[in-house]
């Protein structure tokens, strides 16, 4: 059996974590500092590490699509708006132990040559805001942060911004535009960020976990970080579980582990219930059911089962959940976190969620349920940014996986999981 592994989380039980006295010197950030840039980024690349955003595109190679400098700075620019339903790693982190990040913009950046980034953090979690904000005072108070960082010259500053809440906004173009006082709206692409980015600057966009990574691979090397998980998917990542199991958390292993290890950590499915359905990447991948509870968490593995691991939010719904129900509560989400900028997405979610709502109701027929596929089939695929890929992917696998729910609904005129109907049905 595979094992949890604390790497990130390592001290969320020491007391008062979130400080600078909780955490401990910034130790890979000193070795980081005797390195040369490029023989950091060197190391990241040879750790393996991958984005842990969702994409899951090589880390260091990332840093090294910046072209050669120039007169233009470079930035860092690190993605906190964590925003998708079931998603919740990043903001634990935050809140637990934020001088892990810190000290991963400082070397990252130093790695990029940059002297300037900026955490872009979900507005609503204020509690987190104010407790990064208070992190970042005690780095620079420290000197690790600033000028002349620990005297060897290098300056960095690190600003910590507090979007207005849109979930678009994780689209890393439109978090460019919203750091830039902007309506938070993708960008046409290229140029990529790594060429024209922040402020038409050459920009390294991270998730919070990828940055918040790279102390440990300093700190211990890149074969340390290498052996771990699998072949292809290096290193541990922080699972999500939410839902009935009967401890949901943030539980830490190496990629590669199976939910059915995961849910023995986490005590079970809650008694009298059996697992129904799950969420491998978030509410925007497709849905995965217990015939899927041995495959290994990593990459590839959920992507050649028919999903994708995502942000490794896994949301566990037991049988007494309606999927269309479920679904639809999805729909609705992103119909209103869509931007508008495209017809596809503006239009489409707006279409599904309307379907969605008429079968959940029972008022729907075997006509609706094609007619919401050829709507997804008409968004997949074709929207501006992946929004539109994310809205459809519950629904195309819910159909494919539990028609028969569907045609429940409009046969019996109701939900078959709502007690009235139940009676009425019995």
């Amino acid at each position: 059996m595979s094992q949890l592994l604390p790497v990130l989380t390592e001290n969320w039980d020491v007391e008062r974590s979130w400080t600078l006295e909780g955490y401990g010197p910034y130790a890979a950030l000193d070795r980081a500092l005797t390195l040369e840039q490029d023989a950091v980024i060197e190391e990241v690349k040879a750790s393996g590490l991958r984005g842990r955003g969702g994409a899951g595109f090589s880390t260091g190679t990332k840093w090294g699509f910046l072209p050669p400098l120039g007169d233009l700075p470079r930035y860092l620019v690190v993605n906190a708006d964590e925003s998708e339903p079931g998603t919740c790693k990043d903001i634990p982190l935050l809140m637990a132990s934020p001088h892990t990040l810190i000290e991963g913009i400082a070397i990252s950046s130093y790695a990029i040559r940059s002297h300037s980034a900026f955490i872009y953090l979900r507005g609503e979690v204020v509690h987190v805001y104010r407790r990064l904000l208070a992190a970042v005072r005690e780095a620079y108070a420290a000197g690790h942060l600033g000028k002349d960082i620990h005297g060897s010259g290098y300056d960095l500053d690190v600003i910590v911004h507090a979007g207005a809440g849109a979930y678009i906004c994780g689209e890393e173009t439109a978090l460019l535009d919203s750091l830039e006082g902007r309506r938070g709206q993708p960008r046409l692409r290229p140029p990529f960020p790594a060429v024209a980015g922040l402020y038409a600057c050459p920009t390294v966009v991270n998730n919070v976990e990828s940055i918040a990574a790279v102390p440990a691979i300093i700190g211990h090397g890149p074969g340390w970080f290498d052996s771990l998980g699998t072949e292809t998917s290096k290193g541990v990542g922080i699972f999500s579980l939410s839902g009935h199991v009967k401890e949901p958390g943030q539980y830490e292993a190496p990629l590669g582990i199976t939910l059915r290890e995961l849910i023995d950590f986490a005590g079970g499915m809650r008694e009298g219930h059996t697992l129904k359905f799950w969420t491998p990447g978030g509410s925007s991948t497709p849905l995965f059911t217990a015939a899927e509870l041995d495959v290994p968490l990593d990459f590839e593995s959920v992507a050649k089962a028919g999903s994708m691991l995502g942000t490794r939010a896994l949301q566990i719904f037991d049988d007494s959940v309606c999927v269309v129900r479920a679904v639809l509560r999805w729909t609705e989400f992103y119909e209103h976190e869509s931007c508008g900028k495209c017809t596809p997405c503006r239009e489409g979610t707006y279409w599904l969620k309307q379907v969605l709502a008429r079968l959940e109701k029972g008022d729907g027929t075997a006509e609706d349920l094609d007619l919401l596929l050829d709507q997804c089939d008409n968004i997949a695929g074709k929207s501006f940014c992946a929004l539109g890929d994310g809205a459809t992917a519950p629904i195309i696998s819910s159909v494919t996986l539990f028609r028969d729910e569907y045609i429940a609904h409009f046969e019996h005129g109701g939900c078959p999981f709502d007690r009235e109907a139940s009676v009425a049905w019995s």
